[in-house]
């Protein structure tokens, strides 16, 4: 689908700015024009994390003349192996200005905006109603569906790329033009059924694929070159290096941008999204102890079964002492009930408590009313208590 350009052209480029895009300007598609409204072009970035992190470089490289970054967290080394925006030197330091500063030394032509805050309801339409385009690289479903209201709201178009381990997945989401992200994916998963990448993994170049995907897609829109990706879902498989597209229908019923739409305003997309569910949080209230109760219960003997619902690579990489490995799957399964012992308390543990409150729902529903489980998981027990482990 071809549509006109998203922005007006700048008055002219510099000296410099010629000589700096000029293998832009001998393309004819892209040419002084298209590079003139890139120039003009107001494009924010959610997160300077692993798809942030390529799509803000090649924005700017692309000569973007405004970006914004939203981005509230710090820098941590276990960032490092994807988000090539960063460096040892930013550890501790802010995601968004070690961003900024990565910028500007590509390119000092880029004016770039700093929001250092969390995007919520409060905040998301004045921010996004200062730029021509979006580029979703979330990594979570609260923001996702929030950051494509807010886009159905205020008819923005925006990219948005998803990776996990070896896929990812891209398309461009306008309401005016196609489909938006709800016409793809309606309803969230159930909490704790989709594991993210801290929980599962991700190849750090994964990250290069798809922002790349999605800086291709934004500079189509802006300088209206090509068919951009609305209305196609593009899925790459790293693994069998296969490429293949789906067609996403604008769906007339889709409850923010269908013919009579239910969700008319900003609602609260933590509680659509639910981290966690109803059970898992009923089952948590008072039978979740502190890593300290647990290396109490260790020291004094207690009669507990520690067990570890993590997947098997991340019991290798840290683990809390005599904690054994059964992995959530199992329990939603079933097969781990009959293994559970009858004499003993079960305290269950993941990486930070999320994943053993779910699991912990299925075992109160299953009898074992003692049960408790490790608010923080592991990270907490880490800090909290040996310091000098590794933490993921």
């Amino acid at each position: 689908m071809s549509l006109p350009p998203l922005v007006e052209p700048a008055d002219e480029l510099t000296v410099d700015e010629v000589r700096r895009y000029s293998r832009h300007l001998i393309i004819p598609d892209v040419g002084m024009d298209g590079q003139k409204r890139l120039k003009n072009a107001k494009v924010l970035c959610v997160g300077a994390g692993g798809l942030g992190s390529p799509a803000l470089m090649y924005l700017a490289a692309a000569g973007v003349g405004t970006l914004g970054i939203v981005e509230f967290d710090e820098v941590d080394e276990s960032n490092l192996q994807r988000q090539i925006i960063h460096s040892q030197a930013d550890i501790g330091k802010s995601k968004a200005l070690s961003a900024k500063e990565t910028v500007q030394g590509i390119n000092p032509y880029v004016q770039v905006n700093l929001h250092e805050e969390r995007l919520d309801s409060t905040n998301v339409l004045e921010m996004f109603a200062q730029y021509d385009l979006i580029v979703d690289g979330t990594d979570n479903f609260a923001t996702r569906y929030l950051v494509n209201d807010a886009c159905v709201l205020l008819n923005k178009p925006y990219v948005w790329g998803s990776i996990y381990r070896f896929d990812g997945q891209a398309s461009v989401f306008w309401s005016e033009h196609g489909p938006c992200y709800r016409c793809l994916y309606p309803e969230p998963p159930p909490p704790g059924m989709v594991p993210s990448c801290a929980e599962g993994g991700v190849l750090g170049v994964l990250c290069a694929s798809i922002g790349s995907i999605q800086v291709t897609e934004a500079i189509k829109v802006l300088t209206g070159t090509g068919d951009p990706l609305v209305g196609r879902l593009m899925i790459y498989d790293a693994l069998e290096m296969n490429y293949r597209q789906v067609k996403v229908r604008k769906d007339p019923n889709c409850a923010v941008c269908g013919e009579n739409p239910t969700v008319t305003e900003l609602i609260d997309y933590e509680a659509f999204c639910g981290v966690v569910s109803d059970e898992a949080q009923a089952a948590a209230k008072d039978a979740t102890i502190t890593p300290k109760q647990l290396k109490e219960w260790i020291d004094g003997d207690e009669k507990i079964d520690i067990i570890d619902v993590r997947e098997p690579n991340e019991y290798e990489i840290v683990s809390i002492p005599g904690a054994r490995l059964i992995p959530k799957n199992e329990f939603l399964m079933g097969n781990a009930l009959g293994d559970l012992p009858q004499d003993k308390r079960i305290v269950l543990h993941c990486k930070t408590g999320v994943r053993s409150a779910e699991v912990l729902a299925v075992l109160k529903n299953a009898g074992f009313a003692d049960a408790v489980h490790v608010g923080g998981g592991v990270i907490g027990w880490v800090n909290q208590i040996e310091p000098e482990k590794p933490v993921y």
